[in-house]
């Protein structure tokens, strides 16, 4: 696990079994309002970051995670369901949280003691 401040949020980069944040080249952005920062993938949605990853043709080396969807909510729901689809299929990528929602960051922190470590 590594942690820092990113933007101003403080983080924790969650890796599965300790695994090294080495190698690939694929950054996922997951969220519907802060703009991507250079050499990530922005995503919109729960649905538009699956698409990436199903279709991802070298390997991810960070999901960086919003919890709050606003108007895309439509589209996947909010951004845990990402993380408890990532858990169910044995994805276990390195997972970045940078909501500024307290409940929304406690809900998905949970999620990653629970099965990425």
């Amino acid at each position: 696990m590594v942690s820092g401040i990113f933007g101003g949020c403080w983080y924790k980069i969650y890796t599965h079994k300790g695994k090294p944040l080495i190698g690939g080249n694929i950054k996922i952005w997951l969220d519907d309002i802060r703009p991507a920062p250079n050499g990530y993938i922005c995503c919109k949605s729960v649905n538009d970051a699956k698409r990436v990853i199903e279709h991802a043709n070298e390997p991810i080396s960070l999901i960086d995670c919003d919890h709050d969807l606003g108007d895309f909510a439509y589209d996947g729901r909010d951004r845990i369901k990402l993380l408890d689809w990532l858990a169910e299929t044995c994805r276990f990528y390195p997972v970045r949280i940078h909501t500024m929602n307290p409940v929304g960051r406690k809900n998905m922190l949970r999620l990653l003691e629970r099965y990425w470590k």
